[in-house]
């Protein structure tokens, strides 16, 4: 039992904070939750294994919210609203920070608590004693892109990591996803505990933990994220102090850019072609994905846009449409 009258199997509730707040961030040091092992497992579109390292281990401060954040947090209280008019016999339950009771740096942050019926004629008077029965996920998707048919287990593989994550912490069986798509359509997902991936996430958690207890920093990659944690890691500039590279540094260097530039060019056609491909058309969409659409400003000539969060196409290939 906890002080906010719910309870789960494993978890052990924490309380519940403004975001942002001096407890709130208290509550999550030394401690990953459902976002922080997405970065752990270098699959977040948001952070990577080394921005997150960097903000654990204090040597940069956490980025401040994104209007896509902000705009999700506005939103989450209405799409709750519609998930709870569909199952009208659950209850469904605000909640705060929770972790594992035995594993401490487990941390669950859900956005809602579903108990699936209540006992006939209601609860009692000054019953203070539910058990949990499902996580309720509330997502906006700005593009429709990662996300399979309504009713399915197929949603982006960082939050399939982040459901499993706080099952795992609270020792629930399920995890409902309520989404709100640009086009303002609602959608239900459901994805089930998968014991071997839970553990395969603890495993991960564990040696990133450790990294930061020795003091080993994950490797340079290209996600963005690494380059603004860097960025940040360095603020100051010394005018009068260069920097020397051997010839393995600058070849790397230059190499890239080159790269770069004929990549570049390579994505310009590719995108002529489709453009052209699409004629009229007002989106690209290959098998569930969207890979582009058409838009334009104040009746201009028509420009394309490709997807975000795009699949991996060697992923794909050869796998059932």
């Amino acid at each position: 039992m906890t002080d906010n009258f719910l309870f789960t199997r494993t978890g052990r509730y924490l309380g519940t904070w403004p975001s942002g707040s001096a407890e709130w961030h208290a509550a999550r040091k030394a401690r990953l939750g459902g976002s922080s092992i997405a970065a752990v497992l270098g699959i977040s579109p948001w952070e990577s294994p080394y921005s997150l390292w960097c903000q654990m281990a204090g040597l940069v401060a956490s980025e401040p919210e994104t209007r896509e954040q902000a705009r999700g947090h506005y939103l989450e209280p209405a799409i709750a609203k519609w998930f709870a008019d569909q199952h009208p016999d659950w209850m469904v339950f605000d909640t705060g920070t929770w972790t594992h009771k035995e594993r401490d740096w487990q941390l669950a942050n859900p956005d809602r608590l579903i108990r699936y019926y209540q006992p006939e004629g209601g609860w009692p008077v000054g019953w203070y004693d539910i058990e949990v029965s499902a996580l309720l996920e509330i997502k906006t998707d700005a593009d429709g892109s990662g996300w399979g048919e309504p009713g399915t287990d197929e949603v982006p593989l960082y939050y399939r990591c982040q459901a499993q994550w706080y099952m795992d912490a609270l020792g629930l069986p399920r995890t409902y996803f309520a989404v709100l798509s640009s086009r303002l359509q609602f959608a239900e997902y459901i994805v089930d505990y998968d014991p071997a991936d839970a553990q395969l996430l603890r495993e991960k958690a564990t040696e990133f933990l450790d990294s930061l207890l020795w003091g080993e920093m994950p490797e340079l990659d290209a996600h963005v994220a690494t380059y603004e944690a860097v960025r940040r890691v360095h603020p100051d500039i010394e005018p009068k102090l260069d920097l020397d590279l051997d010839d393995e540094a600058a070849i790397d260097f230059l190499t890239a850019l080159a790269d770069a530039e004929t990549a570049a060019a390579a994505d310009q056609a590719a995108r002529t072609r489709l453009l052209n491909a699409m004629g009229k058309a007002r989106r690209a969409r290959w098998r569930k994905h969207t890979l582009a659409t058409r838009q334009a400003k104040q009746r201009g000539k028509p420009f394309l846009v490709a997807g975000r969060k795009l699949p991996d196409p060697a992923a794909l290939i050869g796998a059932p449409a």
